[in-house]
């Protein structure tokens, strides 16, 4: 099939190295990429496994400087709930340019940030949006992790963290602490149900009784080491652990453990909000009302944003006691007020949840033809496909049923879809899951596009990865019965 497009020339026609031209072709795509990795520094992570250029995007779709159009299901990791420059979000930015209003004011109040703040309490859950008080922080995830995890410690007078094993919470010092990754342990960390992997080699139900069981008693027990921490942080979705969904009932009873002992329960929803999980924020799937939220991504409409909600008792800061120099970007919070009201209106998260069923239906027809898709999960567009090697069984799995991650594979995967004209991204705990994250404007013809050139390079690299195994029945998992991977309510 014909997989990419010709694209044509990116506006400009300014010089770079001799014989190059910006107006596209392969020696000016080669010519960027390789100053790119000249200039910056080693820890640049997308441009490493996507050496692409891009000069144009609309939608779904990124025109790159190669001449070569691709479907993105990358969406800035998750930010552009309506794609790449939707009308609405162009329009609300042109607004603010011409209006001659001001794009930088701190934290001074503009009619701007009014209307943007108004638009997001419509959103959350009411519990919270009738009692609740709103600061603006740096302009990343990130930063508004750091500020929820001050926030929490200042309003308690305790230090320690409970969050989850998988977590990925941003890439600073206290965000790190409480991420997956974390090596410096300064935050307890607990066991995050899932299904394929379960620490406990049962899944399912009983799987998630079992972690809640192991958080109550580690809180309970005088002799667990563990004091009454400042907070719990979690993920209702973790999405770089893996797309691993939080059953709701195991999510309404960390809110019950909680707030039986007074501790601030945190939702990240950086990732999982604006309609990503199929409900405009993933905690109104358990109907959780959380202490704290933690928005950034789409809530910008595709620029900088980031904020924490949260309940008006744990409003104990000083003025001046948290800051940023960035948190008032006006162009921001026009595109996302355009943004958050859009997907309000239209019900895309009706949309993300319907689609994102039929999707992975279709995944999981998939999967049954392909040994090496052990898993296919998520909820709404948050889609992830975990790749293993079913000829080989995990020495290190609590179920001897669940063969091993293939990263390798993964990785091949990645690039034959870039070949073809398709962005995705990786995750998990060995870079084994195949993310998909498209925008919420996803038609169902673009669906079907993204599935069939996925299909594609999966079996391109299956073929180039591995000679095809001996005819031999799949292994049985005996807990497949317990298996999560639709979108409706969890277990």
């Amino acid at each position: 099939m014909a997989v990419t497009e010709p694209a044509p020339a990116a506006p400009g026609a300014a010089r770079t190295d001799e014989g190059e031209r910006a107006t596209g072709g392969g020696s000016a795509h080669e010519g960027i990429l390789r100053r790119q990795s000249l200039r910056e520094s080693a820890a640049r992570t997308y441009a490493r496994s996507l050496p692409i250029v891009p000069v144009r995007a609309r939608g779904l779709t990124i025109e790159g400087a190669d001449g070569r159009r691709y479907l993105d299901c990358l969406s800035g990791a998750g930010t552009l709930a309506l794609g790449h420059n939707h009308p609405v979000v162009l329009e609300a930015i042109r607004k603010v340019l011409d209006s001659g209003a001001p794009l930088h004011i701190l934290d001074l109040a503009t009619p701007v940030k009014d209307a943007f703040t108004t638009e997001l309490f419509a959103t959350l859950p009411a519990g919270l949006a009738e009692n609740a008080r709103i600061q603006f922080c740096g302009p990343a995830g990130t930063d508004a992790v750091e500020a929820a995890l001050k926030l929490v410690r200042t309003a308690t007078g305790r230090s320690g963290l409970l969050s989850f094993a998988g977590a990925y919470h941003g890439m600073t010092a206290g965000a790190l602490d409480a991420s997956g990754g974390a090596t410096d342990v300064r935050v307890t960390r607990l066991p995050y149900p899932q299904n394929y992997r379960c620490p406990f080699g049962v899944g399912g139900d009983r799987g998630a009784e079992l972690a809640a069981r192991w958080t109550e008693n580690l809180l309970d027990d005088p002799k667990s080491g563990v004091t009454t921490p400042a907070a719990m942080i979690l993920e209702p979705v973790q999405g770089e652990g893996g797309v691993l969904p939080a059953p709701d009932d195991w999510m309404r009873r960390m809110r019950r453990v909680t707030a039986a002992r007074s501790i601030p329960l945190i939702a990240d929803e950086v990732q999982t909000g604006v309609g990503r999980t199929g409900a405009f924020w993933a905690v109104d799937h358990s109907g959780v009302v959380p202490d704290v939220m933690v928005l950034s991504k789409a809530i910008g409409g595709s620029l900088p944003l980031a904020v924490v909600v949260y309940r008006a008792e744990l409003d104990a800061w000083e003025p001046g006691a948290h800051a940023g120099t960035f948190r008032g970007n006006q162009l921001a919070m026009a595109a996302g007020a355009a943004t958050l009201a859009y997907v309000r209106e239209n019900r895309l998260a009706d949309r993300a949840a319907t689609l994102g069923a039929r999707m992975l239906g279709r995944l999981q027809g998939l999967a049954a033809a392909h040994p090496s898709i052990g898993d296919v999960r998520g909820r709404g567009l948050m889609i992830g496909v975990e790749l293993v090697d079913p000829t080989a069984e995990d020495p290190r799995s609590a179920d001897p049923h669940t063969p091993p991650a293939d990263p390798a594979l993964a990785a091949a995967v990645q690039r034959q879809c870039l070949d073809r004209g398709l962005i995705v991204e990786l995750g998990g705990r060995h870079s084994a899951v195949v993310r998909l994250l498209p925008p919420l404007t996803l038609t169902d013809e673009q669906a079907e596009a993204v599935l069939d050139r996925f299909a594609d390079a999966l079996a391109a690299a299956e073929r180039a990865h591995r000679p095809a195994p001996p005819d031999r029945p799949r292994p049985v998992r005996q807990r497949a019965a317990h298996h999560r991977n639709d979108t409706g309510p969890s277990h």
